[in-house]
C-alpha cells in the first residue's frame, strides 16, 4: 500500500449544461465528490465559461467539507482580488478553497484579452502572482517591485485562518512549469506519459490529470468508455485546430503520445489502458485508463509508486461511476486523504 493522496474530481462546465439546469450540476457533482471522499473538485476558467469563483462558492454551499479547486488566470484578476475571495469564502463559510494556478489557457483567449505574452514569460508572471497572492493570505504586509506586479504596504482582510490556507496546483509538463511550482511551492501537475513509455524527462513525484473506466470486465469497459466518447469527426478537426494553435507542453506531449504504437498488454491478456481518445476527438484535455478494476488498478499503482500524490479525475458522468473509480483506487492499494 502506497502513502495517502489526494482525488480532485472536476466540475460540469456552464457550456455543456443548459442554464436552468447548471446550479443543480454543479451542486450534484460537489455531492457526488464529497460522497466519494475526493478532497476537492477542480473548477475551470476559461473566456468562455462562468466564473470559477462564484461556482465554488455553490459547490461549498452543497457540501460540508468539500474543497474546490479553483483556476486562477493571472491575466483575470489582481492577485489582492485573488486572495480576497479565498479569504472571503473562508469568512463566509469557514471553508478552504485550492488554487490551481494558471499560466496560459486557449491562445485565442489570452488574444483575445490583449496578452502576447510567450510561454515561459507567463510562468514567470504566475510565479510573480502567486508569490504575491500567498504572501497575503498568510498575514504579510506586502511591498513588491516585480516585473509584473508592483505593491507598497498591502495587507489583507480579512485575514485567512491559518488552516484554511490552500493547497497550491500548477501545471508541471515543461522546465518552465516545474522552475514555477517549485518556486511557489505548489504540486507540478502534468499528463501521465503512457505505461512502459515513460522518459528519463518525466517528473516523478508532484500530481497527474488523468480520466478513469473501469468495471469488473474489460470489454464491458470499453464498451461504456467508447460511448461515452464516440468517434467525431467534427471534433478532430477541432482538436487538430486547437492543437496547431497551442504553445502548450502537454497538449503537444499527448499530441506525440497520440501517434506513438501502443504498448502491448502486460501479461493479463487485457489491451493497454492508455486511452487518448476523448483528447483526440476534443471531447476533453486528459488521457483516460480503460479496462478492468484490476488493470487499471495497476495503472494507478504504477504512478503512485513513482511518487505520484495527487490525481486530478475528468468530470464524473454519475456518483455511480465514482464508485467504479473508488475501486480501483482501493485494489490499487491507495488511500485518499
Amino acid at each position: 500500500m502506497t502513502g495517502p493522496v489526494q482525488i480532485y474530481s472536476t466540475c460540469p462546465q456552464s457550456k455543456d449544461v443548459p442554464a436552468g439546469t447548471y446550479a443543480q450540476a454543479v451542486a450534484e457533482v460537489s455531492r457526488w465528490s464529497e460522497a466519494a471522499g475526493c478532497t476537492g473538485m477542480l473548477v475551470y476558467t476559461d473566456n468562455g465559461i462562468a466564473d470559477p469563483w462564484l461556482v465554488a462558492q455553490h459547490a461549498i454551499t452543497a457540501t460540508e467539507r468539500l474543497a474546490p479547486l479553483v483556476a486562477v488566470q493571472p491575466v483575470y484578476m489582481h492577485p489582492f482580488t485573488a486572495a480576497s475571495m479565498v479569504s472571503s469564502l473562508a469568512y463566509l463559510h469557514g471553508r478552504s478553497v485550492h488554487l490551481n494556478m494558471l499560466a496560459g489557457g486557449f491562445r485565442n483567449d489570452l488574444l483575445a484579452l490583449g496578452d502576447p505574452t510567450e510561454h515561459d514569460d507567463r510562468y514567470a508572471r504566475t510565479t510573480e502572482y502567486t508569490q504575491i497572492l500567498m504572501a497575503l493570505l498568510r498575514g504579510e504586509t506586502v511591498t513588491h517591485e516585480g516585473r509584473w506586479h508592483q505593491v507598497h504596504n498591502l495587507r489583507l482582510a480579512p485575514a485567512l485562518p491559518a488552516e484554511l490556507m490552500p493547497e497550491v496546483l500548477i501545471s508541471g509538463s515543461s522546465p518552465a512549469g516545474r522552475a514555477a511550482a517549485e518556486a511557489i511551492g505548489a504540486v507540478p501537475i502534468r499528463y501521465p506519459e503512457p505505461l512502459g513509455q515513460e522518459t528519463a524527462e518525466a517528473p516523478a513525484g508532484g500530481g497527474v490529470r488523468v480520466g478513469i473506466v473501469a468495471r469488473e470486465d474489460t470489454a464491458d469497459a470499453w464498451k461504456v468508455a467508447e460511448e461515452r466518447f464516440p468517434t467525431d469527426r467534427k471534433g478532430q478537426i477541432a482538436h487538430s485546430m486547437a492543437m496547431r494553435a497551442s504553445d502548450s507542453s502537454w497538449h503537444a506531449q499527448l499530441s506525440a503520445a497520440a501517434k506513438a504504437q501502443p504498448v502491448t498488454a502486460d501479461g493479463s491478456g487485457e489491451p493497454d489502458p492508455f486511452w487518448l481518445g476523448p483528447f483526440q476527438n476534443y471531447q476533453t484535455f486528459c488521457p483516460y485508463l480503460v479496462g478492468s478494476y484490476d488493470r487499471v488498478a495497476a495503472a494507478i499503482a504504477h504512478y503512485a509508486g513513482q511518487g505520484t500524490r495527487v490525481f486530478v479525475l475528468d468530470i464524473p458522468p454519475s456518483a455511480e461511476e465514482l464508485d467504479h473509480i473508488g475501486e480501483v483506487f482501493r485494489r490499487a492499494g491507495v488511500v485518499a486523504r
